[in-house]
């Protein structure tokens, strides 16, 4: 059985797949197998899949369960072949369809997790790329970028999160190794037992989440289970993304960002984040931070009274889901290493 499993949730991703895989099969680490999950997609992409990788394992789905339901049923798949003895070094590497790695990114990743069996997960430095349409009908090429997509998730006193470095020009300023709050779920690798250790009932991933600060949300609970997270430089990939947001952008640069984007993306933004503070939060740590929490919960919600009144409907979901998050804190907590301190720490 292989040591690591990249799974790939693919919804309509097929002018991306071909780049993702041909980068997977130009690894220099070879013990791993890649699974598919495909969310019902209408463009092609299970009979490309069947026509040009059929040694790659394909779930399909009957409809669109979103990012964190598609990929629990790839980490399902894969815990199901590791007995528990394996586990400890054995490793999922979770990855957008729109993702591109450099030959050596597994080689690396796996080589930081196998010589700190501290972490429950390791990320590299991700750059953006973007797609350019060529004369050809059909045919993108891909131009790799020098600007920051994620150096890892950077947490704040008021509770927001944010990709490190997102935006910046890459002059080597991320360029040392170091621990991070968490990784991107666009491109991370997650230990085995660490992923076991953090589930709440079948659930690796909160598939009530659908899609948006899942990846956050694991991150937490790893922290507050004592697992820690690595930001390695050396290991490169590159990521289209959608809406290119930036870490340190300004008011009016953050409002021109928040109304690029879809209702829908807005919606389960809010709603998530709502849920990451009930499920995760400590209350001793949310009362020491709370000037900088309650600034920043009233300017969310004030803006999207204002604003963005199409997202209104995101507050009301959030509180219909509050018996199922508190189920699922009381599991978390139940479970909790990290003391109060530490995990105060890393919110600055």
């Amino acid at each position: 059985m292989a040591r690591a499993q990249v799974t790939i949730v693919a919804w309509n991703s097929l002018r991306y797949l071909p780049e993702l895989l041909d980068s997977l099969s130009a690894q220099t680490f070879k013990d791993f197998q890649v699974l598919i999950v495909d969310n019902a997609s209408t463009d092609g992409t299970n009979a490309y899949l069947r026509a040009h990788h059929p040694d790659a394992t394909t779930i399909l789905n009957a409809r669109n369960l979103g990012f964190a339901a598609a990929h629990n049923q790839g980490i399902r798949y894969a815990m199901q072949r590791w007995s528990p003895d394996e586990r400890a070094m054995r490793y999922v590497l979770v990855t957008n369809p729109d993702a591109i790695l450099e030959p050596d990114y597994l080689e690396r990743v796996v080589a930081e997790a196998d010589a700190h069996p501290g972490l429950g997960s390791v990320g590299g430095k991700l750059l953006r790329a973007f797609g350019e349409p060529r004369e050809e009908e059909g045919v993108r090429e891909t131009m790799k970028s020098d600007l920051i997509d994620s150096t890892g998730l950077r947490a704040t006193r008021g509770r927001s999160f944010a990709d490190r470095g997102a935006g910046e020009v890459d002059r080597g300023q991320y360029d040392q190794a170091r621990g991070v709050f968490g990784v991107s779920g666009a491109l991370a690798l997650y230990r085995a037992s660490a992923l076991e250790e953090a589930k709440t009932g079948e659930e690796y991933f909160d598939a009530d989440f659908f899609a948006y600060k899942e990846d956050v949300d694991l991150a937490w609970r790893l922290r507050l289970l004592g697992w820690g997270s690595r930001f390695l430089p050396e290991a490169k990939a590159y990521h289209h993304r959608g809406v290119y947001g930036t870490e340190k952008a300004g008011f009016l640069s953050r409002l021109r960002e928040r109304r690029a984007r879809s209702v829908t993306r807005s919606s389960y933004s809010a709603r998530n984040h709502w849920w990451l503070l009930m499920k995760n939060e400590l209350a001793l740590n949310a009362l020491i931070a709370l000037p900088w929490i309650s600034a920043r919960e009233l300017s969310r919600v004030g803006y999207v009274a204002l604003l963005e009144t199409r997202t209104l409907g995101a507050f009301f979901a959030s509180v219909f889901g509050i018996p199922r998050m508190w189920r699922k804190r009381r599991e978390i907590m139940r479970r909790r290493k990290a003391s109060a301190s530490e995990m105060r720490s890393w919110f600055v």
